[in-house]
């Protein structure tokens, strides 16, 4: 393939579209709109950050000053986890505005995700967020469409089409000089976009794992540009006319972005339907009565765990033992609550994730759906990231509950106290000893093993758009 061809063509592509005062004005508008973006993104991160730091340090305080209790009491004033938000999140909302950033933690019971901004924000929240990865998803790919719908129909109806072949030109140079020129004026638009992206990042304190998610990031939409500048290309060779090439390419932006998500969606919902939120609680609360109440003594699951502690002790009461019973039941119920709570949570996942899943098959169909979910999980905004946080609130919860009844079972009395006396309680100084919830972000290798589908959808697609360049190549119409 002679190259010099190649970025001729690309060369005089990128200068008929610069030349038209149009083509500067939508670039503008689409600098403005990522300005826009940015802007709100990180004032958003920022105020979320500072919301997220204060009451953190609010609901420490609190936890440490809290006075000698019972442990027990303790278990059950419970702690508050909180999400940080991603610094990446100023480029991709993804989905932090519907997931909830703060979870209730208490004994013997695991509560939902709150605080999201659609539920604290307006109903305009529905029609979505201004990103700027919304921004390069969806009107990017409509301005590359715009600029390349007359690349080829042009050529072939005043007839330059016919002269370039018959001087020699290799359709095949005459296709990829038309893709390199389109994309490289996409590029005026991509390349600032992510130069504004990593100026926001020095505000967001990112580390730097972050900033090789960032250059991942802007691989998967650099791919995008050159799938969306072939799929132009190709309509305007295929179409007799450029009316109909337009045509064609609005038809698609509109299928891609618009209808096929929604289909999609709506497909995975209704095959892989997932249970209420009361029907989810109740099969818990349902398989916890079965196994037994450990707040009731004629429970009979907990009158034989007593009945059998007692006898491997060689004791008659448990006044006799030398530890604390009732600590070591509420241990042992935790214990058991715990595994049937998780046991609901990952079947609930695991719809979820087929559902995610069929979304991923469909981006063999459409690239769109490929490059969406890519862009939120490097910018650890997707439902793999939130998750990961369920259930590592859900460990740290799990950790704090069993503590309180280590420490029932290690300094709380088995002696009944009397009517007149003060309930048992421990000194305060053992609350700081419990350190603060911390996440941990996914790591780069964990993003890149769960987004394998996805990465060989968008290599799939930009196989496909050569395997087609080299097809049309071979059979276009330059009259």
């Amino acid at each position: 393939m002679n190259s010099t061809n190649i970025f001729l063509i690309a060369r005089q592509t990128r200068i008929q579209v610069l030349q038209q005062k149009a083509m500067w004005v939508l670039m503008f508008l689409l600098a403005a709109i990522i300005g826009y973006a940015g802007i709100t993104g990180l004032l958003q991160y920022k105020k979320a950050e500072a919301t997220r730091i204060g009451y953190q340090q609010i609901v420490r305080k609190n936890w440490e000053n809290n006075p000698d209790k019972h442990p027990h009491r303790m278990a059950h004033y419970g702690s508050i986890a909180f999400r940080p938000k991603s610094a990446l999140s100023v480029f991709d909302y993804g989905l932090e505005s519907y997931t909830g950033n703060a979870v209730f933690l208490e004994a013997h019971k695991q509560n939902t995700t709150n605080f999201s901004e659609a539920s604290l924000s307006s109903t305009m929240l529905r029609f979505g967020e201004i990103s700027i990865a919304m921004v390069l998803q969806l009107l990017l790919p409509l301005f590359i469409f715009f600029i390349g719908f007359n690349c080829i129909s042009q050529d072939r109806e005043n007839g330059t089409l016919k002269i370039l072949i018959s001087q020699g030109l290799h359709p095949l140079h005459l296709l990829a000089g038309r893709i390199l020129g389109i994309a490289t004026v996409a590029a005026i638009v991509l390349i600032p976009a992510f130069l504004f992206t990593a100026v926001l990042q020095l505000f967001a304190a990112s580390n730097s794992a972050v900033w090789l998610q960032l250059i991942i990031a802007f691989l998967i939409y650099t791919a995008g540009v050159l799938l969306y500048s072939g799929i132009a290309v190709l309509v305007s060779a295929w179409s007799n006319t450029s009316k109909l090439s337009l045509v064609l390419l609005m038809g698609i932006w509109l299928l891609m972005m618009i209808v096929l998500p929604r289909g999609t969606q709506t497909l995975a919902n209704t095959i892989y339907s997932t249970p209420s939120k009361i029907a989810f609680e109740n099969g818990i609360d349902g398989d916890i009565i079965k196994e037994g109440d450990s707040h009731n003594p004629d429970d009979q699951h907990y009158k034989g765990l007593k009945d059998s502690v007692l006898k491997a002790n060689h004791a008659e009461s448990v006044e006799q033992l030398d530890f604390n019973y009732s600590g070591f039941q509420m241990a042992e119920a935790e214990k058991m609550s715990a595994q049937i709570y998780d046991r609901h949570l990952q079947r609930l996942i695991q719809i979820y994730q087929r559902q995610n899943r069929l979304q991923v098959y469909a981006a063999f169909i459409n690239p769109y759906l490929g490059i969406k979910q890519l862009s939120m999980a490097f910018s650890q905004t997707d439902f793999n990231t939130y998750t990961q946080f369920q259930q590592q609130t859900e460990a740290y919860r799990y950790a704090l509950a069993q503590a309180m009844n280590e420490l029932q079972i290690k300094l709380i009395p088995n002696k009944k106290l009397a009517a007149t006396d003060k309930n048992y309680s421990i000194d305060k100084k053992y609350w700081a000893c419990f350190h603060d919830f911390q996440y941990k972000a996914p790591s780069f290798q964990l993003i890149l093993q769960q987004e394998l589908l996805a990465i060989c959808s968008l290599v799939y697609w930009l196989l496909l758009v050569v395997a087609l360049v080299l097809f049309t190549s071979k059979k276009i119409n330059v009259i």
